[in-house]
């Protein structure tokens, strides 16, 4: 158990803010409720602390329940509080971020209580896409607020003490928490609901804070830029080696190492997560065929195809990017999709939806392939078929349809063999080298690895001012 696990709701506040810059509000407001000898206990701020403060110094509201106060249950003016903080952030376009230890509905208070519920769905809905939300579960978050917590952007977990769940593991039919703990944070974190998972409280807050340093504070501002320290021209003479695990490579090429990853644990095959570039933020997504671990050792590998899962992981990545303004850089390699029973019944789906949110996104998109571009694969990550304004091949990478042996066998079946492998070699030169694409205009530049970082901080730069107009509408029905 972290020291941190003890703290108060008002520490944890402190811990997380910049010293001295917490202001509460709401602080005398408690329950109205007197149903079921309520009024017998004591609720401190109904057993929720609101207010705001700021880090890095913008603004940020937060709130944080206090599991000692009616075990900081939500109740009508629990909720209450809530959103006036979310009224009053999108008043003024500041992030709202919520420390969550709740023991769920506060039964006493029956409907009122299932209303509290619904009065904060309805502000983080409005909300979204406006100012990032952050849930950081430090304690129990069951039933109403596990759907609470995934409505927010990004949601952190600590290992030790937390647990989300809409339904407890022992009330699952044929389960208990000693079999399969479906609330604890490596089960969440490995199913995509969790963004980042920390070891104890004082882990998550820094955690939190370097993700604030590197997001928009709303939907009209860009993120907080740094000076940039790192040299605008460094070569990456190691990226070749790194290309495997682009979480490496990701690093490499943004300011200083920084790479925030998001999902970590989820769909390891696709990498998502922000870089910086010249101190501008740039969201990235790359195809990853295998996992390096600390003693740059391969720990697990990946074949070189989308799944279900890293489409809907990059996916809701690339829409929360053009949401607020974040430019997106994409490295691909990718030779079709996933062939298995299990992504059969749903990559089709998932692949529209990855497809869909590149071509909607209108921020300053660059594709960079790294090794293979293949079948209709390749135009789902972000191609300039459907929207990337930018486009580079590293040396060497093969752009086509297919393998080019599988294509010499189809488009030859039943020839010699010495005729297919002709065929074959014929095949990759005029169709499947990334030369043969920058011909046609599908490439812009074929660029040296240990130049890249040059070319995308070229291109960024070139597009940092990008405007563009689409068809009126609510929104894609994809």
């Amino acid at each position: 158990m972290s020291t941190t696990a003890k703290m108060s709701a008002k520490d944890r506040i402190l811990a997380l803010l910049d010293e001295n810059s917490f202001v509460e509000i709401g602080a005398l407001v408690t329950k109205r409720n007197t149903d079921f000898n309520l009024q017998e206990k004591e609720a401190p701020s109904d057993g929720v602390m609101t207010g705001y403060g700021v880090i890095h110094d913008s603004l940020v509201y937060v709130y944080a329940q206090d599991v000692s106060a009616l075990n900081g249950t939500m109740g009508e003016m629990h909720a209450k509080k809530i959103t006036r903080l979310y009224d009053l952030a999108l008043k003024v376009g500041a992030p709202v971020i919520g420390l969550v230890d709740c023991a769920g509905l506060r039964l006493q208070e029956a409907t009122d209580a299932l209303a509290a519920f619904g009065d904060i769905y309805l502000k983080q809905t409005m909300a979204s896409g406006v100012i990032p939300q952050i849930t950081a579960i430090v304690g129990t978050c069951g039933g109403g607020s596990a759907v609470q917590a995934s409505l927010s952007d990004f949601v952190f977990m600590t290992e030790s003490n937390a647990k989300l769940f809409v339904n407890a593991p022992n009330t699952l039919e044929g389960n208990n928490v000693n079999k399969c703990d479906t609330a604890a944070a490596k089960y969440m974190a490995e199913a995509g609901v969790v963004d980042f998972v920390c070891e104890d409280d004082a882990a998550l807050i820094a955690s939190i804070r370097e993700l604030m340093s590197v997001l928009p504070y709303n939907n009209t501002e860009e993120a907080a830029g740094e000076i940039d320290v790192d040299d605008l021209n460094r070569a990456l003479p190691n990226l070749t080696a790194e290309l495997a695990d682009t979480a490496l490579a990701l690093a490499d090429i943004s300011d200083n190492g920084l790479f925030v990853e998001v999902k970590k644990d989820y769909a390891k095959e696709m990498v998502t997560g922000f870089i910086r570039l010249n101190g501008m933020t740039i969201g990235a997504v790359a195809n990853r065929t295998a996992v390096t671990d600390e003693n740059g050792k391969v720990a697990a590998k990946y074949e070189d195809r989308l799944t279900t899962a890293g489409c809907y992981k990059a996916e809701s990545f690339v829409e929360f990017c053009d949401a607020f303004n974040i430019p997106v850089l994409t490295l691909t390699n990718v030779s079709g999709y996933s062939a298995d029973m299990k992504d059969a019944k749903s990559i089709g789906i998932a692949a529209a939806k990855l497809t869909a949110a590149f071509a909607g996104a209108t921020v300053p998109k660059i594709n960079v392939v790294t090794e293979k571009a293949y079948g209709s694969a390749y135009i789902t990550m972000n191609s300039k078929h459907i929207g990337a304004d930018m486009v580079y091949a590293l040396e060497g990478a093969k752009i086509g349809t297919m393998d080019a042996k599988l294509a010499a066998q189809i488009m030859y079946a039943g020839e010699a063999a010495d005729v297919q492998a002709a065929k074959a070699s014929e095949y990759d030169a005029l169709s499947q080298s990334a030369e043969s694409a920058a011909k046609r205009g599908y490439v812009d530049a074929i660029v040296a690895p240990d130049s890249l970082r040059q070319h995308l901080l070229y291109g960024f730069e070139m597009l940092f001012t990008k405007r563009e107009n689409r068809p009126a509408k609510k929104h894609m029905t994809v």
